[in-house]
C-alpha cells in the first residue's frame, strides 16, 4: 500500500493487477486500484477534481483530469473517509501512477492533496539487472 498526507487528508492506494482482464499477447494489461481518502483534520472538505499522470514502462504518459471520482464529489466531515475502486489499462506490462485531488473547504478555499506515486506491476514485466 502507498500513502500520503496533505493538510490532514490521508490518501491510501492499493493497486491490484487483474490477470483475468489482461491479454499480454495483445499488449493489454489491466490494474484496479483501491483508494481511501480520510479526513483527519478539523474542517469539512469536498473533493471537486482529480488529476492522474500515468507513465508506462516504455515512457509513454497519459494525463487524466476530471470532476470528482467515480461519478461523485464526496463530502468529508472531520473523521470521515471515502473509499472507491477504479482501474486503468496499459499497453505495457508495468507503469507508475501519481496524481492529486482538488478539495474545497466549507469556507470555499480550494487546495491540492497529493495522491502518492504507486507502482503498477505485473508478472509479465521482464526485469534485467545486467
Amino acid at each position: 500500500m502507498y500513502q500520503s498526507e496533505t493538510r490532514a487528508i490521508v490518501v491510501t492506494v492499493e493497486p491490484i493487477f487483474l490477470e483475468e482482464q489482461s491479454q499480454p499477447s495483445e499488449q493489454h494489461y489491466v490494474w484496479a486500484y483501491h483508494v481511501r481518502i480520510e479526513n483527519q483534520g478539523d474542517e469539512t472538505v469536498q473533493l471537486r477534481n482529480r488529476y492522474w499522470r500515468i507513465t508506462d514502462s516504455y515512457g509513454r504518459v497519459q494525463e487524466v483530469r476530471g470532476a470528482g471520482v467515480v461519478g461523485v464529489e464526496p463530502r468529508l466531515e472531520p473523521g470521515a473517509s471515502f473509499e472507491y475502486t477504479s482501474g486503468t489499462p496499459l499497453s505495457a506490462p508495468s507503469g507508475i501512477m501519481v496524481g492529486s485531488y482538488e478539495l474545497e473547504s466549507a469556507a470555499g478555499e480550494r487546495f491540492e492533496v497529493a495522491i502518492p506515486a504507486f507502482s503498477l506491476d505485473s508478472p509479465h514485466q521482464n526485469i534485467r539487472v545486467n
